[in-house]
């Protein structure tokens, strides 16, 4: 397990070194220029060539990702070039929306999809079973956005029970206002989550159910939920965990492009505005922080497979032998 984890965690950092640099290029190559944010209507190609040494994307390419990485490495991801405040400060104020956006969302998608899947599973044939198998199936092919939007259209400008949108001045420090804030967004992304997890949950319980440990431990007794849990339960977890990482990853990203829907003050409201204003800084920033929050969500998941499937242990042991 000890040389599994160094290799993967190996792997961790090169790929965040690969996304790193993939990411630098990319944004070079768009077209635009970030020195436009520090210039007025009508500047001199004098002033444009000033504010290019001043933001260092005059220098070759090679020292400007070498500069960067320096600076990353201090976890400095240098100032925005509109506010001319460190990114980092910046990013850790919207963290406070978006966190709990993706966090409260992922539960919930898991409290729906994990029980809605076994039962599915348990009651394959029933009319209940086929309905509940439809529905998800059915979400798996509705946009989140579409969601967002017909539940503001129901709950906020009809029924008028919640904010259509918006996040309270006072922050956290007004819970049951931000709480409020978030239901929707959070609701939205839950739906279209658990959807997609119902799928892989019911796929899992499926082989559990038919597995011949299962229907040993029946034959000698044992009541179907007994059984479930003393044998099943690891059998199902395996394969889910990794789709659970996913899903994870998934939240936080679908949280972004939610938070614009309903107009919250994270990081997808951040990011939009730093590429319309070509804030590299700004961009770099956001986008460095989903890469690697994504990689290593991959990393503990991998991880914590192992350790509930011995199976996948005694396979890392064989080949390394």
């Amino acid at each position: 397990m000890a040389a599994y984890l160094v290799r993967r965690a190996i792997l961790l950092a090169l790929s965040l070194t690969v996304s790193s640099v993939a990411l630098f290029v990319l944004l070079r190559v768009l077209p635009g220029d970030p020195a436009n944010a520090l210039l007025d209507m009508g500047a001199t190609a004098r002033q444009a060539a000033a504010a290019r040494h001043e933001l260092g994307t005059d220098l070759p390419l090679s020292q400007q990702f070498g500069g960067w990485l320096r600076d990353l490495a201090r976890l400095d991801l240098g100032r925005s070039l509109v506010s001319s405040q460190p990114v980092t400060s910046e990013i850790a104020g919207r963290l406070g929306v978006t966190v709990p956006l993706t966090v409260l969302a992922f539960l919930l998608a898991a409290l729906i999809a994990v029980p809605t899947g076994f039962v599915i599973a348990l009651r394959r044939g029933t009319w209940y079973g086929t309905l509940l198998a439809g529905v998800s199936q059915l979400g798996l092919a509705v946009p989140v956005f579409w969601v967002g939007m017909l539940l503001v259209t129901v709950f906020a400008l009809r029924l008028r029970w919640l904010p259509a949108g918006g996040f309270p001045a006072e922050d956290w420090a007004a819970p049951a206002a931000a709480l409020t804030s978030l239901l929707l967004p959070v609701v939205t992304i839950a739906l279209v989550m658990a959807a997609s997890l119902t799928r892989y949950v019911h796929s899992a319980a499926l082989d559990v159910l038919d597995s011949d440990h299962l229907r040993t431990a029946r034959a000698l007794g044992a009541p179907l939920r007994a059984a479930l849990w003393r044998h099943g339960l690891r059998g199902v977890a395996a394969p889910v965990v990794p789709i659970l990482a996913i899903e994870l990853a998934s939240t936080f990203l679908g949280a972004v492009v939610v938070e614009n829907v309903f107009a919250l003050p994270g990081l997808g409201g951040m990011l939009v505005r730093a590429f319309a204003q070509h804030d590299y800084p700004v961009i770099q920033g956001v986008l460095t922080l989903s890469t690697a929050t994504v990689l290593t969500i991959g990393f503990v998941a991998d991880t914590a497979q192992r350790l509930i499937d011995p199976r996948l242990r005694r396979t890392a042991a064989g080949t390394s032998a």
